[in-house]
């Protein structure tokens, strides 16, 4: 049987958000969540995967993604150099390796993405 509630911990590590983030989501209105009997925050399975968005995003918990138009790929040795033309006034520029470029079929003009997560830059396509 599926889970029905998550602990506000359980939610937080789920959507890849901060427990002080899911705590302000709340008092914002933008989360829904429940109360036990000892007044902590019970959330709805339900409203974890609203929140999740569409399947294929659960593999990262990056919150920060770019969609965009890759720019161009400069190939050089087992390394290239991907850049993209962000929705938003910037451009997002990685440096992966020559393998993920091939295995992502990326070339200049199609749709990609970069996900921002700490100090590095992931493409996903």
């Amino acid at each position: 049987m599926p889970r029905q509630n998550f602990s506000a911990a359980e939610a937080a590590r789920a959507l890849g958000i901060s427990v002080d983030t899911l705590r302000r989501w709340d008092r914002a209105g933008k989360l829904r969540v429940e109360r036990d009997s000892a007044n902590r925050r019970v959330v709805a399975a339900a409203e974890v995967e609203r929140l999740r968005g569409p399947v294929g995003d659960e593999t990262l918990s990056a919150r920060n993604r770019f969609r965009g138009i890759v720019r161009s790929v400069e190939l050089d040795g087992l390394i290239a150099r991907v850049e993209i033309d962000v929705t938003e006034p910037a451009r997002v520029v990685a440096i992966v390796t020559r393998e993920s470029v091939e295995e992502l079929g990326l070339r200049a003009g199609m749709s990609a993405a970069g996900v921002v997560k700490s100090t590095s830059v992931m493409v996903e396509r």
